[in-house]
């Protein structure tokens, strides 16, 4: 059966790991084209597939009005609606010019902010076409002087990019810790780690902001990998600066919560600081333990989880007891690295993101 044209929304979404709301589904022929800079939904496909060839309609009509029909994706543990929102085909030569007018506009304005982007360091390694595919992800944002555009405690969602004007990033007591302009990214550290936003942050002069969205964050990674090494790296560098007092208690051995001091926070500081010692970890019935070397993970065991696996299982707790020995015994001293520790902890972090979606 000959498949016919038309444009969908989405107007619901609750648990999608891929789609947003607003977003659109054309089909064109036997063409059907997803949101631009997001993968193919297998499920969603075949139900776009079977609902424009078969024989119905995209509208009803009540009483002399158009009433939108609503159709439903339930092919994973997420859930969407979409509604059809026009025939792809237009009736007369002014119709499709206006249509094509219209899609010209649209482009114009993501070509701008793709230009702002490329004005940007860490952006630069993309191609044109990827960082119009970057574009159609960001929303653009204008801060007044004096808005809190982030606020300790609150749940972090959103990655910034600032794209012009300054921010403070501030302590609880108002007292400024360092600023921010052109060029630099806020919001990682909750978007990579899970936690909630460390400090406040307040636009000092009018800002403009390009946000991504945590979910649209999850598909840069995996679109872009120069830019997931990006944030990481950055992160640790954020995690680096945040911890040299705690880690100078490191020097005469250290116990603590792991929800004070999250893995990723704890680890990295030891690596950092090329601390050696002995980290045995405690977490309801289980039990763990971490051999560090000059900072490199040399040995580690976590219940019936050895080598890298164990890590990753440490990397994964949120509560538990930890406690920290300076010095290994000689026979320990011959542990070979188990890897280098940038690419263990980048790997950890994306098995959290992967367990998340």
């Amino acid at each position: 059966m000959e498949f016919r044209n038309g444009v969908f929304v989405i107007t619901e979404e609750q648990n999608c790991p891929l789609y947003n709301v607003g977003e659109e589904i054309t089909v064109d022929g036997i063409e059907m084209r997803l949101p631009a800079a997001k993968p193919t939904c297998l499920p969603l496909a075949q139900d776009i597939i079977k609902l424009v060839s078969a024989d119905a309609v995209y509208e009803h009509y009540l009483q002399g009005t158009r009433k939108k029909t609503k159709f439903a994706c339930h092919g994973c543990e997420g859930h969407i609606s979409f509604e059809f929102k026009q025939e792809k085909g237009f009736a007369t030569v002014q119709m499709k010019l206006l249509a094509a007018a219209r899609r010209k506009e649209q482009l114009k304005g993501i070509s701008q902010f793709a230009g702002l982007l490329r004005s940007i360091q860490i952006f630069q390694p993309l191609t044109n076409e990827n960082l119009l595919d970057l574009a159609t992800l960001l929303k653009l944002e204008t801060c007044p002087w004096g808005f809190p555009v982030l606020q300790k405690g609150d749940v972090g969602d959103h990655l910034y990019i600032i794209l012009s004007g300054q921010v403070e990033v501030m302590d609880e007591d108002g007292v400024t810790l360092t600023e921010m302009g052109k060029g630099e990214v806020f919001g990682e550290m909750s978007l990579l780690s899970g936690e909630a936003v460390a400090s406040t942050i307040m636009a000092v002069e009018p800002t403009e902001l390009a946000t991504l969205s945590k979910k649209n964050f999850r598909h840069m990674q995996l679109r872009f990998p120069d830019l997931q090494v990006f944030f990481y790296k950055l992160l640790v560098s954020r995690l680096t600066a945040s911890n040299q007092q705690r880690a100078e208690e490191l020097s005469s051995g250290m116990v603590g919560q792991l929800a004070d001091i999250p893995p990723v926070e704890l680890l990295q500081m030891i690596n950092s600081n090329q601390k050696t010692g002995n980290l045995r970890i405690e977490a309801g019935k289980s039990k763990g333990q971490l051999l560090f070397n000059e900072g490199e993970l040399v040995y580690a065991i976590f219940d019936d989880k050895n080598a890298q696996e164990a890590f990753y299982a440490i990397l994964a707790l949120q509560e538990g007891r930890f406690s920290f020995v300076q010095g290994l015994l000689p026979e320990d001293m011959h542990h070979e690295v188990l890897g280098g520790f940038m690419g263990l902890l980048m790997e950890g972090m994306k098995r959290l993101d992967d367990q998340v979606m």
